[in-house]
């Protein structure tokens, strides 16, 4: 499918998918959702009513961190966080349309290059705010409210010091967080990023998994903390019992962004930037001694086998995604942003 942006001058979204791609959907009563920061957009991946493949966007500036609520999301963005809300009842419609994301609440924080989001047993959002290099929630009053940070940075402070980005939670609280370094200085991390990467046990302030390139996305699911080794393009688990992470398939392209589904990983993909941070690793080797190149988009893999069983291929404007969610039982969402006259128009009453 392609589809391409309004304005005939705009460069081309290229969608494609692997051919049961769109029955997997189906039969999985799942839509995806995704952001890339590199042109500020949030996306929604349904299914139309004839069942080809929906392809909804809205635009945010800088938006990352996702993650779900029992009726919504939270969306990071360059200075703000919001809260959507759907708005529709249990089997209503708008245009086709099973899901209506509102931007309800609009949280201004500065830019704290917020990364990985998620919501605590109490209803509270926990976020990664990367460049003091803490986990932080929400305030009313002022941009964050720090809650914990590594043992090895020694005070808070605006310089991304070991570029912490993810965060994983198990049973409702935040349990494990990825570093690119242990670094205590301002930018340290870049000097590291070949096998400085850390995975920290927030509960127990300690280190319980090392070496790892560039790692993103951890999360607990089925038992396992998964994680992607970004800088090799390695998708896997960490092995408590030896500290080592253990890998379980490769992925063609630069990992940010991992979701679960069942039996089923999804993986977002970008192509690496031309620069020094993401130049030399060790995901270049690998690419070439599969004679592959740098992709992105999502890629599904089955937890079962390591095969990556089905896939979306972005191509034209969009070279980067940072994180994606699986929304089960929904299968056309869309949202309302602030580009256009809709978020004028639709009206609703608290019943």
């Amino acid at each position: 499918m392609d589809t391409t942006e309004t304005a005939a001058a705009q460069p081309v979204l290229e969608i494609s998918t692997s051919r049961q791609f769109l029955s997997w959907l189906a039969e999985q009563r799942l839509s995806i959702a995704f952001t890339t920061y590199q042109i500020g957009k949030l996306y929604f991946i349904g299914l139309k009513p004839d069942h080809t493949l929906s392809v909804f966007e809205r635009n945010f500036n800088r938006c990352m961190g996702l993650c779900t609520t029992s009726n919504g999301l939270f969306m990071s963005s360059l200075y703000q966080v919001w809260r959507f809300e759907n708005v529709l009842e249990a089997g209503q419609q708008q245009d086709g349309y099973d899901r209506l994301y509102v931007p309800q609440i609009g949280y201004t924080t500065g830019d704290l290059d917020i990364h990985d989001m998620a919501i605590d047993r109490d209803g509270r959002l926990i976020f990664v705010n990367t460049l003091f290099g803490c986990l932080a929630t929400l305030s009313d009053t002022h941009s964050f409210k720090p809650l914990w940070r590594p043992p090895f940075i020694s005070k808070l402070a605006a310089e991304d010091r070991c570029h912490l980005n993810g965060l994983a939670m198990r049973d409702g609280l935040p349990a494990y967080v990825t570093a690119v370094s242990q670094s205590d200085v301002v930018d340290g991390w870049r000097e590291h990023r070949m096998n400085g990467g850390v995975v920290i046990d927030v509960d127990h302030n300690e280190v319980v998994c090392g070496g790892l390139s560039m790692p993103h996305s951890p999360r607990w699911h089925n038992g396992r903390l998964w994680l992607l080794n970004s800088g090799t393009g390695e998708f896997g688990f960490v092995n408590f019992e030896t500290g080592h992470f253990e890998p379980l398939c490769f992925c063609p392209g630069y990992m940010r962004g991992l979701n679960f589904h069942g039996d089923f990983a999804l993986v977002g993909l970008s192509r690496p930037r031309h620069n020094k941070t993401f130049s030399g690793l060790a995901l270049d080797d690998n690419l070439k001694s599969r004679n592959a190149e740098a992709r992105c988009g999502i890629q599904v893999v089955d937890l079962r086998s390591g095969d990556v069983v089905h896939w979306l291929r972005i191509d034209g404007v969009v070279e980067e995604l940072y994180d994606v969610v699986a929304l089960p039982n929904i299968r056309r969402p869309m949202a309302l942003g602030f580009k256009t006259d809709e978020i004028r128009r639709v009206l609703s009453v608290e019943s």
